[in-house]
């Protein structure tokens, strides 16, 4: 209930943002839950335990949505770092990917960002085979598309520490509003406060 006023604050109406209760029991429950435990203090063994066998992928695909584990390699010397991304990759190379990280962003900048990525999907089935049709210079060309930029960030194959848990469409709005950002020094208020000036 305090997420859906944050976002009633931000003037988005609960309309615009899809609430569906039971599904989101049911996703946080199944998958995010526990995603979220081993973000406080399980080993990541433990976590992977509870993730559906299905839903664990050892290769991404863009246009797809993921969640993982990350420890990156310059740790040391970034001002911060989310351990635990939910992301759209949007570039995949041999040795590296570079993705959408809905956690730099606060709630409200989260629906406007992917409402506007509603509008380049593959489709407007919302199933298991939609993608979004996301690339840098797509998203790089539309003002309406501006709230990506602070989140766009590499991420070294190597660096992952699970595997990458995959969110189907119909579960995307679910995901990116499910506290499972989990900053390491900063708080997540200071990240989205910094996120929104690189935006304006």
């Amino acid at each position: 209930m305090l997420l859906f006023k944050e976002i009633l604050r931000g003037g988005l109406t609960a309309g615009q943002v899809p609430a569906r209760t039971k599904s989101a029991r049911e996703w946080y429950r199944n998958a995010a839950g526990q995603v979220l435990d081993g973000a406080r203090g399980l080993s990541p063994k433990t976590a992977e335990k509870h993730w559906e066998p299905k839903r664990k992928v050892g290769q991404m695909e863009p246009g797809m949505m993921y969640m993982f584990r990350y420890d990156p390699k310059h740790k040391k010397t970034l001002p911060y770092y989310d351990t635990f991304p939910v992301i759209f990759p949007i570039d995949i190379d041999t040795d590296s990917f570079l993705g959408i990280n809905f956690h730099y962003l606060p709630p409200v900048s989260r629906a406007k960002l992917m409402n506007a990525l509603y509008t380049i999907t593959t489709d407007k089935r919302f199933d298991d085979n939609t993608k979004v049709l996301a690339t840098y210079k797509v998203l790089a060309a539309a003002s309406k598309f501006k709230l990506f930029k602070p989140t766009v960030k590499r991420y070294l194959k190597e660096h992952v520490r699970s595997p990458y848990l995959e969110i189907t469409a119909k579960e995307w709005d679910i995901a990116i509003f499910l506290p499972t950002e989990n900053f390491k020094k900063a708080s997540a208020q200071d990240v989205w406060v910094d996120s929104l000036l690189k935006v304006n």
